[in-house]
């Protein structure tokens, strides 16, 4: 991916570096309310002879076993379909994610295929650690990446073995989830002493205590508060914790890139400011290159034609560039900088590590 692809994702503002409001359901979560990681075994078919290859007979195993239940019985060890591939599909249930809820999942290969692309998952049950079944999934893959030409000619962008479903699971079982009551436990979602106190002087403005009781809300610890429901929200619990999201608390959220090694995408806000810092860049490209020579022997001499190979290796180091900016740059023109050195995304990618790492980069990175 050209780093001139990335502009506009990169002119994105993920988070403000000052303080602005920001309602509480974006900074806390109900305690017991939380998401469900669920994980099944599947087979992805339609694929255009990438699927697994004989080592991998699980996925054969797999494909008979499903046969064997249609009232077809086959033996794995002759099957040799290279149109199916064994995959591991995961997705996260939703708090209180009720029956019929469609739900998105991630479907990877664990065998050796090579590319997911065009194929469809098959009916596969997800499971929760406890056991049970919470949703089951089917769909066409998404894939992130794709294989183009064939044998000795062959081009592979990002990772072709990895590939989504929209909407691709249906919930057939409630998500264990705690609903409101009496009392409530907010998590913050980044632990924060002044965030859990702003938090708490908002709900206690909310609702004012009553003569000789203690108040709504108290903060336990950075990352807790706890809040009593009010007498006159008895039975309205789902009501009062509606009214407690709405409050508006400042918050400082500090500014974030966001990278993505598999697909090179980038996101950082234009607010990400950068330390004077002096980059170097300079790759090494060593080319092999392989041509064959024909020697044809003289007429009516009895010889033979004698192909010989050539072998020729290069290696090419670019002149060193380097790029300085100043205190106080922007995001803007550390893109422009970059852009001048003829740096792509994977360039931008490490660059970016080895800012955080040596404490240029004033911004979170994180990594997915």
């Amino acid at each position: 991916m050209k780093l001139v692809a990335l502009l506009p994702l990169l002119a994105l503002a993920l988070a403000a570096t000052d303080s602005k409001p920001i309602r509480l359901r974006e900074l806390v979560s109900l305690e017991g309310a939380r998401e469900n990681q669920l994980l099944g075994y599947g087979l992805v078919v339609g694929l255009n002879g990438t699927g697994d290859k004989r080592q991998t007979f699980f996925s054969s195993q797999s494909l008979a076993s499903m046969l064997d239940r249609m009232g077809v019985q086959v033996n794995p060890t002759a099957l040799l379909v290279r149109n199916i591939a064994a995959v591991m599909v995961t997705a996260s249930l939703p708090a209180y994610a009720q029956n019929g809820m469609k739900i998105d999942i991630t479907v990877a290969a664990i065998g050796d295929a090579q590319n997911l692309q065009g194929g469809i998952l098959i009916q596969t049950p997800l499971r929760g650690a406890n056991g049970k079944v919470f949703a089951v999934a089917q769909g066409p893959l998404v894939t992130g990446g794709f294989v183009a030409g064939g044998r000795g000619n062959q081009q592979t962008t990002n990772h072709p073995t990895v590939g989504r479903v929209l909407n691709g699971a249906i919930v057939e079982a409630e998500a264990p989830s705690i609903a409101p009551g009496t009392s409530l436990k907010l998590q913050l979602l980044k632990a924060d002493f002044s965030t859990a106190s702003r938090i708490t002087s908002a709900i206690n403005r909310k609702f004012p205590r009553v003569a000789g009781k203690q108040a709504v809300a108290a903060a336990v610890n950075p990352g807790l508060v706890a809040v009593q429901t009010p007498e006159e929200f008895l039975g309205k619990e789902v009501e009062f914790y509606s009214q407690i999201e709405e409050l508006a608390v400042p918050v400082e959220r500090v500014a974030k890139v966001v990278i993505n090694e598999r697909t090179g995408t980038i996101l950082m806000g234009k607010e990400v400011n950068l330390r004077p810092i002096s980059i170097l860049h300079g790759p090494l490209s060593i080319d092999i290159s392989t041509s064959f020579v024909t020697s044809q022997p003289e007429p009516l001499s009895g010889g033979k034609t004698v192909v010989t190979p050539q072998i020729g290796v290069g290696v090419k180091e670019d002149k060193a560039k380097s790029i300085s900016l100043g205190a106080g740059a922007t995001v803007d023109e550390l893109v422009q900088a970059l852009k001048q050195i003829g740096s792509t995304a994977r360039d931008v990618i490490a660059i970016l590590q080895a800012l955080k790492s040596s404490g240029a980069l004033e911004a979170e990175v994180e990594v997915l």
